[in-house]
């Protein structure tokens, strides 16, 4: 291909190559042209008379690292890592994206920085700009921020540009380089040790990885493993009285519920258990609204997604990434539960009217009239709730996409129109009834008016229907039963727990905390079983040795605060400079501590190691600064 062939006026510039190709079919249709640079595919086209480019990346082009003279483990003490700067280097999988944005950038005039609305889209936007400056000094730069890759979004943004934010670009900056920091000294500090005290206790390859964000994920799976083995299992004792109510057989529940009183227990079944006959005592009908959920954010989505589709979350936020590329979905990374006076949503709810999965839901919806939306607190002022934003079938997604992605597509339509619906209501039969003076209760729900539960299946009660009863009427006992039980421990925590912890602490970003999950169980720190995660003893041990030692290492609290830090970056209230060096001040003197305790965390940490690994994945690469370790 010719030099020529890549020349142009203006240059769009997305973060994946599917959003580069929608901006060119919003513009002129299918009259593009693809090319390839390499493996990168560049879309060409003429608009309004100006030559065009449009190019996808593949996330950051650059990443942050130490010089190479650091990375020897043995040679360099990971204290000095406090004190080095890093540099920017570039992501071995964007080499041939940084050689094609050089290679286009040489006559453009004017380059609109499509890249995703968010912090870490600033980021990438800014390392556009310096690899396309360090060419072509005097173009010019306009950022576009949407939310969704449907034809009308994309045109609107290129209508209404605006300047690009160095200070949210720097917010992400300072993140990556305080973590690199953090998570390169700890990682050797505590591989070192292991190593010193037992040579072979790591099989070759591995490490002891600490993050800033991964080990206080691990802390709160590790915090319900304790809780469990703390717990003291007390027996107690139930009692229950089958009766036939109108022919069906029902088990009605000793008012006291658990006794603990052996004899107690005992005493009240040797009363009753020749009964015959209950007397009702009191019927009683109540009916309780169940709201219907707050508009979706990425945490409740990828929650949700676990809960109701058994999909990790990780792969939740895989699949609604690329249902947005695709122009399925809004952008999947947000934190607001409002939608905005400005988005369309009555287009948007109307665009499913002609889908056979949701039409006659809609239809009913629209009819009830103004569509008035539930609506929680939170609002980063950046992106709407994750909505639909085209009609699709299921056949067309799992064609393209699988059976997964049709279920979380359909779950994000179901949660999106069940925001504009009633709540349901739900009835409860409570009935009271006297055997030979002791009382015992019978409780079952209907669902009066499904109203949200129509569309939305996932939180439907079991129902069972209770014959209502006269007070004073008498009704057969059948049996009277004795139980013996044991308390149980509380279950290890859920990833859909984890996450909204993840949240409360704000440990992660709303596209990240699922990654610090899959870290874990890479690292061999933890496993997920029947959606529980479940610490190895190679991760409860670290935990606990860090805990024991310097807490501020593991606690939610403490990256909860960095990132409010980070934010004020963002905001303009500190500089980028200062916020570095105060969180890398504030590890260094935990670095200093935990120094102190190395043996003793070494011997702990060093026998659990092999077993911890067999658990998770067997055979883990070593990747950035720390992975990378020579063995000199």
């Amino acid at each position: 291909m010719y030099e020529s062939s890549f020349e142009a006026d203006v240059l769009i510039v997305a973060e994946k190559n599917s959003v580069a190709e929608a901006f060119a079919k919003a513009l002129v249709g299918n009259e593009y042209t693809r090319m390839r640079i390499g493996r990168v595919n560049v879309f060409k086209f003429t608009y309004k008379g100006k030559r065009f480019l449009s190019i996808g990346l593949k996330g950051h082009v650059f990443n942050f690292d130490f010089e190479e003279k650091f990375n020897s483990w043995k040679k360099t003490d990971p204290r000095i890592l406090f004190f080095t700067e890093p540099v920017r280097v570039i992501e071995k999988t964007s080499k041939p994206h940084y050689d094609a944005l050089k290679r286009v950038a040489r006559n453009v005039e004017l380059v609109y920085l499509a890249l995703d609305a968010d912090a870490e889209g600033e980021s990438i936007a800014f390392e556009v700009m310096d690899i396309i400056k360090s060419i072509n000094p005097y173009v010019e730069f306009k950022r576009l921020w949407f939310n969704s890759t449907v034809e009308e979004e994309l045109l609107n943004a290129i209508k209404n540009p605006v300047q690009p934010n160095r200070l949210l670009a720097e917010k992400c900056f300072a993140r990556m380089i305080v973590d690199l920091t953090i998570g390169a000294a700890f990682t050797r500090l505590i591989t070192l040790a292991v190593e010193r005290k037992n040579p072979r206790a790591l099989p070759y390859g591995r490490f002891l990885s600490y993050g800033p964000c991964q080990s206080p994920t691990l802390f709160l799976v590790v915090q319900r493993a304790w809780k469990r083995e703390k717990f003291k299992p007390e027996k107690f004792y139930t009692i229950a009285a089958k009766v036939e109510i109108h022919g069906a057989i029902y088990e009605a529940e000793y008012v006291k519920g658990q006794i603990r009183d052996a004899k107690q227990a005992k005493e009240i079944y040797s009363k009753i258990k020749d009964a015959k006959e209950a007397i009702v005592k009191n019927f009683k009908v109540t009916a309780k609204k169940k709201k219907p959920p707050i508009p979706l954010t990425t945490v409740e989505m990828e929650s949700r997604a676990s809960k109701f589709l058994n999909i990790r979350p990780k792969n939740a936020l895989d699949i609604a990434e690329e249902l947005y590329r695709r122009g399925y979905i809004s952008y999947p990374r947000t934190e607001t539960e409002i939608y905005s006076p400005t988005l369309n949503i009555t287009s948007r709810v109307k665009m499913l009217m002609g889908n056979p999965q949701y039409g006659k839901y809609v239809k009913k919806l629209l009819s009830e009239g103004k569509l008035q939306a539930t609506r929680g607190t939170k609002d980063d002022k950046a992106h709407p709730p994750i909505h639909p934003t085209k009609s699709a079938s299921p056949g067309e997604i799992i064609s393209k996409m699988g059976r997964r992605a049709w279920r979380l597509y359909d779950l994000i339509v179901r949660h999106f129109l069940a925001t504009f619906s009633k709540p349901a209501i739900i009835e409860t039969r409570r009935l009271d009834l006297d055997i030979k003076g002791e009382k015992f209760i019978l409780r079952k729900q209907l669902i009066r008016e499904e109203n949200y539960l129509e569309i939305y299946p996932y939180e439907k009660p079991q129902e069972e229907y209770l014959p209502e009863l006269e007070k004073g009427e008498k009704i057969r006992v059948i049996e009277i039963l004795l139980k013996e039980g044991e308390t149980k421990p509380p279950p290890f925590i859920s990833e859909s727990e984890l996450l909204k912890l993840m949240d409360k602490y704000g440990i992660g970003t709303d596209a990240t905390k699922q990654d610090h999950i899959f870290t874990n169980i890479k690292r061999g720190y933890m496993y997920v079983e029947k959606k529980r995660c479940i610490p190895t003893p190679l991760g409860k041990k670290l935990i606990e040795a860090l805990y024991e030692t310097v807490e501020d290492l593991v606690k939610p609290e403490v990256r909860g605060f960095m990132e409010k830090m980070f934010l004020e970056i963002a905001y303009g209230k500190k500089r980028m400079r200062e916020v570095v060096e105060k969180a890398k001040n504030y590890f260094l003197e935990k670095y200093d501590l935990l120094k102190k305790y190395e043996a003793k965390i070494a011997e702990e940490i060093a026998p659990v190691i092999r077993e911890s690994i067999n658990l998770t994945q067997p055979k883990i690469k070593r990747r950035r600064t720390w992975r990378r370790r020579k063995r000199k």
